[in-house]
């Protein structure tokens, strides 16, 4: 019984003298500048780029919903790790109040001997419960740096996006400046330039399935009617290899004509190719369903 005791009352003692190593670790890493009003900067500085540029700029939009998901997690990590940590100190604080009773007590003992196993089996099983959550505690303090480190990556990222855009400003305001601003003029709502490109693209490719355009109160392309969804297959369903390669095509066209017709950008298949940055094609985070990861539709937006 001695022995049982004393591995229990040691193991909670080297419980609590690890507890405030992780914790001093965390609040030190906590102590850090906040990634997310980093990233609340730099947006606004990204839509005013958006609105200099004519349109939502891919490049830039991609790095910011990275860097957004990223600051996300690694908050997400951080509650998850206070919560964690409030538990450790919970079960220390059951851990010590149940241990009432010494060695010598243990030993001349007399009275019902269920209540002393009770109590040691309480504490072995706080101990353990506890122990279990240092170790979760611990992990969970490895993540959150490694979260927090992909955060300030992805801020960096945005930072230097916003340079280089910055630093094209002279090449893409002489492509803005050869298509000049038009407003919607047509019935249904487009620019001349998207009705143009919309026909253009309609007698050189089948379309078996819908072409959306404007949809009302859409903050983006498709609410000023600059552009149109070409479906290649019901929403929402993958498209035939049939059809996906109809979709290559219609893409790869609109890239070769692009300048010529004063075509943006063009997003397909979870990839989008930007004009204004000459970046060639790259891809796009996960949105979360086919139709917003653009699987089933060739986006093409005009100046």
């Amino acid at each position: 019984m001695r022995s049982v005791r004393s591995n229990v009352l040691g193991a909670v003692l080297s419980v609590l003298l690890l507890t405030p190593v992780a914790a001093g670790a965390v609040v030190q890493r906590a102590a850090k500048p906040n990634p997310e009003a980093e990233l609340r900067k730099l947006t606004r500085e990204a839509d005013r780029i958006n609105k200099r540029y004519r349109g939502q700029v891919q490049s830039l939009e991609e790095t910011r919903v990275q860097a957004s998901k990223a600051a996300v997690n690694a908050k997400a990590l951080k509650q998850t790790l206070a919560t964690a940590q409030v538990d450790v100190v919970r079960f220390a604080q059951s851990a010590y109040m149940g241990a009432r009773l010494d060695d010598s007590n243990l030993l001349s003992f007399q009275g019902n001997a269920g209540l002393v196993l009770d109590q040691v089996a309480t504490m072995s099983y706080l101990t353990g419960q506890r122990a279990g959550r240092l170790n979760q505690v611990k992990q969970l303090i490895k993540d959150a740096r490694t979260a927090e480190k992909a955060a300030d990556a992805k801020i960096v990222n945005l930072k230097n996006d916003i340079v280089k855009l910055k630093k094209n400003r002279v090449r893409i305001e002489a492509l803005l400046a050869k298509y000049s601003y038009q407003p919607p003029s047509s019935s249904d709502g487009l620019t001349p330039r998207m009705v143009n490109v919309r026909n253009t693209i309609l007698q050189n490719f089948p379309m078996p399935y819908a072409v959306g355009c404007l949809r009302v109160g859409d903050p983006g392309d498709h609410g000023s009617g600059r552009a149109c969804d070409f479906m290649m297959s019901t929403g929402g369903s993958m498209p035939t290899q049939e059809a996906k390669e109809r979709g290559d095509r219609l893409a790869q066209w609109a890239i070769d004509h692009g300048r010529e017709l004063g075509i943006m950008y063009i997003i397909w298949q979870q990839r989008y190719y930007d004009i204004r940055t000459g970046a060639g094609w790259r891809m796009m985070s996960d949105r979360g369903g086919i139709t917003a990861n653009h699987y089933d539709h060739v986006h093409i937006s005009v100046f």
